[in-house]
């Protein structure tokens, strides 16, 4: 890419014209009355624009308030986890050293504290910083878009001197048209209603500061401190989500255009551009210092064969961009097909696709398309991360992946609506109203979907019928509802879709256990144990049907082996007490009680039978508090409201000599 010497970015702001200034007794210089009048209005467009782009982002996305946390990794990362529960010495510890689930994500993990600390585990509160974040992050990227719209139109170098009042409403106009497209865009659901998801828009804002820096402060009078800010929110974007490592490759896209610090007249090793690229090694450095952190955390698992992520990168690169285009048919969860055949036609139409894009980003070179090749350059490096180059996880694509990189979509948009601005005021934003309500309101139906699991799953089983993940995931939701039968045959599904799947043999083994078939739900126990060894919750439920065979010892035995696996598992503790009452030591029950509402402070199960465990010691107080605590959790559960009753009874009544063992 060779950038001109002069250019524009996608269009010269034309048919403005600078009024003659006249000097005022003092020797100030002074506008005549038209020019403040105009002044004054483009200062109304200054404010007006960007707080529409906020309100519109914010009122796109209300729904999520009223979301709650998902069984898709929010039950392991917020409802099972004491450790991110406030912004204490040991939460703090453990939030800066603990590569929990595969990610290293510090600040992430010091705003969720900060969440706790003031809601609880109350998710609209966590739901609220998520939207407040992604509403911040709308107005970094508009006023990334100003800037970038600015430095094509040739005002960088006119330092502060009298601009074109006309021009500069036209590109406030656009660059509020660009945030926009980027805040409303459906694909952004993803990263603002899933709760999981806060290292997204949190290391998005620091990502999208730190480039809006850089480019502000480049040949400003305060050059370096821009530079050192720029590289702190590029720590700070670091320290939030690893994936933010592509930050120093915008930084070269930049310098090339609209910089223009690279390239054209300046050359490409030259003393100037010399100097460009040694700006940006400490960018790499702390790039390659998380490149390396997130593959320590990741523990990658098993990977395709090249052939396989040529073709799931092809694929993938094109799906975005589509979608970026055609948001419709979008999903929580893409699943990656249990075999990748690099000729199967979707991939053949990906690899024709990268083709048609890199001819046209050849043509651009000759059509001298700067601001397209720039976008795109970007676009494919900011994505390339999350292409397939390492697979860490089960999708082939997933929404969340293209937050940082619809930016430079956005900036396309921006272009083109100026150059639409300054030929037809009142069509163009005519038709970016449309575009705009358009993406609103497909953005307030798909933050519904993340409303409950169920919306969730049953999303995924409309987009991917044979999805295994979904299958399984939905079973849970239909054991939770008690329709066994239909849990059952979801599970079913599942490991038939996919029968190396360890989680759709457990949740089969928890269906075949509510029907009374034991002993087959024994055996898919331990098949999800033979696929999985370290599966803790596969381990646990095999002892609640040794248990129920009569077997306390051996179940005694998988709870313990469970907890070692994980110890932050709540439901070996409960269940391991469930074991000692029946065993009569309901005084050595408590503290696995005890243990499991220290993990999860909401578990019902767990404060009714912490209270059985008390009234069986004829500490009929303590008990009455914990079925309380049950109640106040679970007001429907008519277990808890006997228990309390009864022991209330026993509390009112004469003092037995024993405490009465077969009525809890």
């Amino acid at each position: 890419m060779a950038p001109p010497r002069t250019g524009v970015y996608l269009g010269r702001v034309t048919g403005a014209r600078t009024t003659t200034r006249r000097a005022s007794r003092r020797g100030r210089i002074t506008p005549p009355q038209s020019e403040a009048s105009s002044g004054a209005a483009s200062r109304v467009y200054d404010w007006l624009v960007p707080t529409a782009v906020a309100v519109a982002t914010f009122v796109a996305f209300l729904p999520v308030l009223g979301n709650g946390f998902v069984d898709w990794d929010d039950d392991k990362n917020f409802i099972n986890n004491p450790h991110f529960r406030g912004l204490g010495s040991d939460h703090l510890h453990w939030m800066w050293t603990t590569f929990h689930m595969g990610h290293y994500v510090p600040l992430s993990w010091m705003t969720l504290g900060l969440d706790y600390t003031i809601w609880g585990m109350n998710p609209t509160g966590y739901h609220l910083t998520s939207l407040l974040l992604h509403t911040a992050n709308a107005m970094a990227v508009f006023a990334l878009l100003r800037r970038l719209l600015e430095l094509g139109d040739g005002r960088a170098a006119a330092g502060d001197g009298v601009r074109p009042r006309k021009g500069a409403d036209l590109t406030v106009l656009a660059a509020g048209i660009g945030a926009m497209i980027f805040a409303l865009h459906p694909l952004r659901v993803e990263s603002v209603a899933w709760a999981t998801e806060r290292r997204d828009v949190l290391s998005g804002l620091f990502f999208f500061l730190s480039i809006l820096e850089y480019v502000r402060s480049r040949g400003s009078a305060h050059e370096r401190r821009g530079y050192v800010a720029s590289l702190a929110l590029f720590a700070c974007a670091l320290l939030s989500k690893a994936t933010s490592m592509t930050l120093p490759a915008v930084l070269l896209v930049l310098n090339a255009y609209p910089l223009q610090r690279i390239g054209g007249s300046n050359g490409w090793w030259s003393a100037a551009a010399r100097r460009v690229y040694l700006e940006i090694v400490p960018f790499a450095l702390l790039a390659l210092a998380a490149a390396a952190l997130s593959i320590i955390a990741l523990h990658p698992p098993t990977q395709l064969s090249a052939a396989a992520k040529v073709a799931v990168s092809a694929y993938s690169l094109m799906f975005y961009l589509w979608k970026e285009v055609a948001p419709i048919g979008l999903s929580p969860l893409y699943e990656m097909p249990q075999h990748i055949d690099p000729a199967e036609p979707r991939f053949l139409l990906g690899y024709l696709f990268v083709v048609l894009l890199g001819v046209a980003l050849w043509a651009g070179t000759r059509k001298r398309w700067w601001a397209f090749i720039a976008a795109m350059s970007a676009f494919v490096l900011i994505t390339l991360p999350m292409l397939g180059a390492v697979q860490n996880g089960p999708q082939i694509a997933a929404d969340r992946y293209t937050y940082h990189a619809a930016p430079a979509i956005a900036a396309l948009v921006a272009g083109g609506a100026l150059w639409l601005l300054q030929r037809n005021r009142a069509v163009t934003l005519a038709v970016s109203l449309i575009a705009v309500l358009a993406l609103g309101a497909i953005t307030w139906d798909q933050s519904g979907v993340w409303r409950t699991s169920e919306s969730l799953w049953q999303r995924v089983l409309d987009v991917d019928p044979n999805s295994s993940i979904a299958n399984s995931s939905m079973a849970n939701v239909r054991y939770k509802q008690d329709r066994v039968q239909e849990g059952v045959e979801h599970s079913q599904r599942a490991v038939t879709i996919n029968p190396n799947y360890a989680e759709g043999y457990n949740g089969l083994g928890v269906g075949l256990a509510r029907e009374g078939r034991v002993a087959d739900a024994i055996a898919a126990y331990e098949r999800a144990m033979a696929l999985q060894p370290d599966f803790d919750e596969a381990e646990t439920n095999l002892g609640v049907s040794l248990a129920q065979q009569g077997d306390l010892s051996a179940a005694i035995q998988r709870y313990e082996h469970a907890l070692t696996l994980n110890p932050d598992n709540a439901n070996a503790q409960v269940n391991w007490g469930n074991a000692m009452v029946h065993l009569g030591r309901p005084a050595d029950a408590e503290v696995h009680y005890a243990e499991a509402v220290q993990i999860r402070p909401d578990d019902a199960d767990a404060q009714l039978n912490w209270g059985v465990a008390l009234a069986r010691e004829g500490k009929y107080a303590d008990a009455i508090e914990h079925f309380r605590a049950t109640l106040a959790l679970d007001p429907n559960n008519a277990d808890a409201r006997g228990y309390l009753a009864r022991a209330t009874q026993l509390l009112d009544a004469p003092r037995s000599p024993q405490p009465p063992r077969d009525f809890f």
